[in-house]
């Protein structure tokens, strides 16, 4: 695989920058703060893409590389693989996913696999290389190289990781040690103490202690729920007898207000009757009183008429009688004359005529006397027909008044039973499959229904203290099953609990076993092969000085000098030990992947004198040939040294 053309339009400080490459070795030159290291990353970047997370660092790349005052965060790159088959790559950094097209141009960034997380997987699925392994095997990069003792020391372990595990950031003891560790803190033994399955494990058997006490509660719950369940109904169904005692009561109160409404009305009848009454009394004594004046008037008519001639022919025959008897005694004494007796004998005749003419006289008189009176009488008569008149008009008025208001008396009795029925039948209707109403009507007729109603209010009182009692000791109880329920959760998580960390245990021992199994079979099979090729490759680097590398438990990483003496590497100079990360690095990019990688170097050479670059380079020329080589660096003693040995390169200047 080799990269061909680099085209940046806005990376960190680089812009509008375009790079080709070449196939053999190329030079990235450069001073430093260039742009070199920003170069590298944006190559790494456009095959993996770049990462919001800050993953440990003060700042995420995404965020570190990101222009200045610009929109615009992207770049192209073209590349051939192996098998001649060419791609582009355009990517927004902006966005997860690049567009990946063919030598035609097409777009076929569907054609490969895409992970949620980090997107389109086309260069993995090319090359078969993670962006780990790119960043740990293609690429060398200047801070690998050490100087001080201690960080030396660092550089050897990642070369003995890389030789027994395959990952130089991957140290198996370290691993071992780490797992053991967690396993330890995480999980912990059967001897240990304090740890997660020892706690979890003396907390259930305290939960299994506390909830055999416990169970006792359960049985009372029992009873208590069956007490409840009696006085609930009890309650239940007086308060249903207080419903329908209070709306019977409604029903009867809406009676007794209409029925004291007719009363009211029958009131003001009765008090019409009897101003009836007392009218038909008073026309009655009118009546009789006119009947009587009348009576009155004709005695006393007659009265006066015989009174009146009685005391004139009384007067009269008096006055005859005298004059008879005094004639009669002078004639017969002193006169003595006939005629004179005839004349006495005449003054009968005379007084009879007087007596008619008086009679005439006073006839006439008590006749007007008897018409004034009458008149009287009569006038006195009408006034009083008058009265009996107008007291007539009242009766009638009153007797309608009366038939009327009977008969709406009599309409709104009608009225006030049907509503009375209608809602007793509602009343029916409402209760017909709970209680008996007939029952509570009946008992309503036989007793007060305000004491009916205070009686059962009493009685539901009475039950719902006797409720309220039960539930208060059920409270108690409920406490008590809560703190089982609670406990017995607790049980269930910690039996989860349980199985997790037995499962987890399970997966750590099974992780060390595998891993002890791989690293056994590394050492084994794929160690071999790595120290015979790193020892080929140092040997040709080191001219020879030394010819063998190995790995051991004990010390490490060790080689053998010109002498046949093994050493710790630890002991060897930076510049050798350098050597041999790189010559490790350079053994397995072979097995990487099936397509030739490229062997990215920065600043992999600063600590290396002359004669171990230009032996470096030679190596690199004449034995990765089939591999890009690209060299950053901020010296020209790669360029040099490439003149010198007469080896072509691209150089690329920053």
């Amino acid at each position: 695989m080799k990269i061909k053309n680099i085209k940046i339009n806005n990376y960190g400080n680089l812009e509008n920058k375009e790079i080709n490459l070449k196939n053999k070795i190329n030079i990235i030159y450069g001073k430093n703060e260039s742009g070199k290291s920003t170069l590298l990353n944006y190559i790494k970047n456009i095959f993996y893409g770049i990462s919001k997370n800050k993953n440990g660092k003060n700042i995420s790349d995404y965020d570190k590389y990101k222009p200045w005052g610009k929109v615009d965060y992207s770049g192209k790159l073209k590349y051939e693989l192996d098998n001649g088959e060419e791609f582009e790559i355009f990517r927004d950094f902006n966005k997860k996913n690049p567009k990946i097209f063919n030598k035609e141009l097409e777009d076929i960034s569907k054609d490969f696999n895409i992970v949620k997380k980090d997107g389109v997987q086309f260069f993995y699925d090319q090359t078969n290389v993670d962006e780990g392994m790119f960043t740990s095997t293609v690429v060398s990069m200047q801070e690998e190289v050490k100087l001080d003792k201690q960080e030396q020391s660092i550089l050897v372990q990642k070369l003995a990781n890389l030789t027994g595990t395959g990952d130089d950031n991957l140290s198996y003891k370290k691993i071992m040690d780490k797992l053991n560790k967690l396993q330890i803190e995480e999980v912990g033994t059967d001897r240990s103490q304090g740890r997660p399955i020892n706690i979890v494990r003396d907390r259930m058997k305290n939960i299994e202690f506390v909830l055999k006490e416990l169970h006792q509660y359960q049985n009372d719950k029992n009873g208590i729920e069956k007490s409840k369940e009696e006085y609930t109904g009890k309650i239940s169904k007086l308060e249903e007898e207080l419903g329908i005692l209070k709306k019977v009561n409604i029903i009867e109160l809406c009676r007794q207000t209409e029925e004291n409404k007719i009363n009211i009305k029958n009131n003001y009848k009765n008090e019409r009757n009897k101003k009836i009454d007392e009218l038909n009394l008073e026309k009655n004594n009118l009546i009789n009183k006119i009947n009587e004046n009348k009576i009155k008037n004709n005695q006393k008519n007659n009265i006066q008429k015989n009174k009146s001639n009685k005391k004139i022919k009384k007067y009269i025959l008096i006055f005859i009688l005298i004059i008879n008897i005094l004639i009669f005694i002078l004639n017969k004494n002193i006169i003595k004359n006939n005629l004179i007796n005839i004349f006495n004998y005449f003054l009968i005749p005379i007084y009879l005529i007087i007596i008619f003419i008086l009679e005439k006289i006073n006839n006439k008189k008590i006749k007007n006397k008897i018409n004034l009176e009458n008149e009287k009488n009569n006038k006195e008569n009408e006034e009083l027909n008058n009265e009996i008149n107008l007291i007539n008009k009242q009766l009638e008025i009153l007797e309608e008044e009366k038939t009327k208001e009977e008969k709406e008396i009599e309409k709104e009795q009608v009225e006030i039973d049907n509503k009375i029925e209608i809602e007793l039948s509602k009343l029916k209707e409402e209760f017909k499959n709970k209680s008996d109403l007939n029952y509570y009507l009946d008992k309503i007729e036989n007793e007060n229904i305000n004491n009916l109603i205070n009686n059962t209010q009493e009685n539901i009182n009475k039950n719902k203290l006797e409720l309220q009692a039960i539930k208060i000791k059920e409270e108690n109880i409920n406490y008590k099953l809560e703190e089982m329920v609670n406990l017995k959760e607790e049980y269930d998580n910690l039996s989860e609990e349980l199985v997790d960390l037995e499962n987890r245990n399970n997966v750590i021992n099974l992780t060390k076993e595998i891993i002890t199994k791989a690293y056994i079979n590394m050492k084994n099979n794929i160690t071999p092969k790595f120290t015979e090729n790193l020892s080929n490759n140092i040997a040709k680097i080191s001219k020879g000085k030394y010819t063998k590398v190995g790995i051991n438990d004990e010390n490490g990483l060790i080689v053998e000098n010109e002498y046949g003496e093994y050493i710790p590497a630890d002991l060897l100079s930076t510049g050798t030990i350098d050597q041999l990360y790189l010559s490790l690095r350079l053994s397995m990019i072979d097995d990487l992947s099936n397509e030739k990688m490229p062997i990215i170097l920065d600043e992999a050479f600063a600590y290396y004198d002359d004669d171990r670059l230009e032996n470096i380079i030679k190596f690199l020329s004449d034995n990765m040939k089939e591999h890009q080589v690209i060299i950053f660096t901020c010296t020209k003693r790669e360029q040099e040294i490439l003149n010198k040995l007469n080896i072509e390169y691209n150089l690329v200047e920053m």
